[in-house]
């Protein structure tokens, strides 16, 4: 099992599918890029917006940057559907 592999593991059912997103969810509102960079792959690739993020150092100062000027970063993820072993969520975040 990797860092990006952390239970629960699929399949899913509706129970740990929305156990998943609530762990997402807690670890993003932690603020701490190095470990949301842990849920990611060593080659992830990210795209926001204009920006291209390639690999888990590049998203944990993507990270870093991003929580420096977005203050009081919370975000907000809600089970949309999962089959198996694929999960949708809904997701905002605020931050002033």
């Amino acid at each position: 099992m990797t860092d990006a592999q952390r239970p629960p593991l699929p399949p899913f059912t509706s129970e740990t599918a929305a156990e998943k997103v609530r762990l997402a969810e807690d670890g993003w509102n932690s603020r701490d890029p190095g470990k949301v960079a842990l849920a990611y792959t060593d080659d992830s690739q990210w795209r926001n917006r204009a920006e291209f993020v390639n690999g888990r150092e590049a998203i944990v100062a993507f990270l870093a940057g991003k929580w420096r000027r977005e203050l009081d970063y919370r975000l907000i993820k809600e089970l949309w559907a999962f089959d198996g072993d694929r999960i949708a969520v809904r997701f905002a975040y605020e931050w002033h």
